[in-house]
């Protein structure tokens, strides 16, 4: 019996001893791209019960047999981070996706604003990313994407124990987002960081923003920075802070 590293998200709630067959996308990747064989042992899971080891029992040219046989991690609570996002090119959106999952990301909210300048989102496509970043990663947990919003609904309707992070390029004077979060975290749970689209906020989108009283306006430094580069390092700030478990920043 061989033992993979191999993960796999699994839609479908986890026990032991269940049975599970794999088809179309994943049944190609196991098979033909990992090669595996009768009796390896891989690992599992479905975004709430924790992670599990499982055994190839049957292979054929429609699917592949598996076979639960113990969990193996129990499920952790992770911090409860969002990104919200105009969107971009699809390029630069798929890397920003998979960059967010592995920083820990637990939904992505896609919002229009008054510069946006996108195609009609693929949110198919962005699930699958979210997936293969979990999946490699090792997250037990896939983050959930939602509908695109407009901004005004999305502050209209923004919970007010949710501390919301809007990244000021036109200000270098503001706090820095490591100072201003730091000086934050004992005083929220949950979080958020917005981010805007190539051509930035409008001056009206700028002062919604900074009416709301959950709001933490600051900086990323000097120098303007693509939206996907702002994103990612936003996010490592902030989970940083944040992650209590494993803390990278002191």
């Amino acid at each position: 019996m061989q033992k993979s590293k191999t993960r796999l998200f699994i839609e479908k709630q986890i026990s032991q001893n269940l049975m599970i067959y794999i088809k179309e996308k994943q049944l190609h990747f196991l098979k033909n791209v990992l090669r595996v064989k009768l009796d390896d042992v891989i690992s599992i899971f479905d975004g709430n019960s924790g992670e599990w080891n499982a055994k190839i029992i049957s292979i054929s040219k429609e699917k592949i047999a598996l076979k639960v046989l113990k969990k193996i991690k129990e499920f952790e609570t992770q911090p409860d981070i969002w990104l919200i996002f105009a969107p971009i090119k699809l390029f630069r959106l798929n890397i920003t996706i998979q960059k967010a999952v592995e920083l820990g990301v637990s939904r992505f909210v896609p919002c229009k604003t008054e510069y946006s300048n996108f195609e009609k989102l693929n949110y198919k496509n962005l699930e699958l990313n979210a997936i293969e970043a979990s999946q490699q990663c090792e997250r037990l947990d896939v983050p959930k994407i939602e509908k695109i919003i407009n901004f005004k609904s999305l502050l209209d309707g923004f919970p007010s124990d949710r501390a919301l992070v809007f990244c000021d390029e036109s200000d270098p004077s503001l706090p820095s987002i490591y100072e201003e979060v730091k000086s934050q975290v004992s005083n929220y749970s949950k979080w958020a960081v917005i981010i805007g689209p190539e051509g930035g906020f409008s001056e009206q989108e700028k002062k919604q923003l900074m009416n709301e009283e959950n709001v933490l306006r600051v900086t990323l430094g000097k120098r303007i920075l693509r939206s996907d580069t702002a994103a990612i390092s936003s996010l490592f700030c902030i989970q940083s802070l944040v992650d209590k478990r494993h803390p990278v920043l002191k």
